[in-house]
Parts: C-alpha cells; structure tokens; sequence
C-alpha cells in the first residue's frame, strides 16, 4: 500500500511540474519597445505611424499596452491606445483576453456579438501574437493579427488585418528595447 502511495504521489508531482513546464515564459518579452513604420493601407497608400508596446507580467498572467501615433502632413498627430490583459487557459500556451470583470471580480472575454472585440495571445517559439475578431453589425468579420518575434535588441512586429477575406493594413518592423 505505501509503495502505490509513493509511486500516486511522484506521478503527481511530475504532472505538476510538467504542466508549469508546459506553460509559455512571458517573462523573454517583458519590456518597453518603441518603433516606427510606414502602414500600408488597403488601397495601396502608407501612413507613417510611430508604435510603442509595454509587455507586463501580472499576478494572473501578462498584459499588453500599446500606442500607435498616426502622423499627419501637418506635423500633428492622433494617437490610439490599448491595454489587454491576459490570463492562462486550459491549452497551453494560449491565453485568453480578460477584458472586463464578471460579477465575481474574475477577468472574462469581451462579447463579440455586441461588436466588442474577442481577443486571445499566444507564445510559439519566439514569438508573443495577439488576435482581434470584431463581428460586424452585418455578420462580417475583421480580423487583426500582431506578431510579436524576439530579435536582437528587441522585437520584430508583423501586423495584418483581413476584413470578410480581404487584405487590410499591413505593417512591419523593428521595435528597438527602450
């Protein structure tokens, strides 16, 4: 009987350490990088943006701010900013967006049938992707996908939107380590 406790409480452990393993490290992303690209837009034309993003590690999970500034002709600006907060889910190395609180005080996915966004990370390899799917009031659909890869000195960013199957905006980079 003590030996089968023993062998139950090894295999235990080992499933425990195993999936803390198996659980992506956020900490190789975390940091604050700041970059600036040319966006190709759909019809071909580019705007210059300046891009920052501040990856943070959190007690639930990581979070993801970032703020694109659109630069105008006339010197000025016009700045858009997000923040999306990441917990672990059941599979590995996706995490779900905790967006808004439930009753419970628990971070849960936004609704996309109310034209909120549904978003979700995930870590494969060197590289940190964040999705958006927006549900148009139409049943249409925009997509948005930012890569987010390791390199020297700080991150690569590949950035793409497809609406209803057609090529948006297109973006890539080098964000440098602040």
């Amino acid at each position: 009987m003590m030996a089968w406790r023993r062998t139950a409480w090894t295999s235990l452990m080992a499933l425990i350490v195993l999936a803390g393993v198996a659980r992506a490290d956020i900490s190789r992303f975390v940091g604050s990088f700041e970059g600036a690209a040319p966006v190709t837009l759909a019809d071909g034309r580019t705007q210059d943006r300046v891009m920052n993003v501040k990856i943070t590690e959190t007690k639930a999970g990581f979070s993801v701010a970032w703020t694109t500034t659109t630069l105008r002709a006339d010197g000025t600006g016009s700045d858009k900013s997000y923040l999306v907060e990441f917990v672990p889910s059941d599979r590995g190395d996706v995490f779900a967006a905790a967006m808004k609180r439930n009753v419970f005080g628990h971070g849960v996915q936004l609704d996309p049938m109310q034209g909120e966004p549904y978003v979700w990370a995930r870590i494969e390899g060197d590289t940190l992707s964040v999705y958006s799917l927006f549900v148009a009031e139409d049943g249409g659909y925009e997509i948005q996908q930012f890569d987010r890869t390791l390199a020297d000195g700080g991150l690569d960013l590949e950035y793409q939107s497809v609406r209803n199957g057609e090529i948006g905006r297109t973006v890539s980079t080098f964000l440098r380590r602040r």
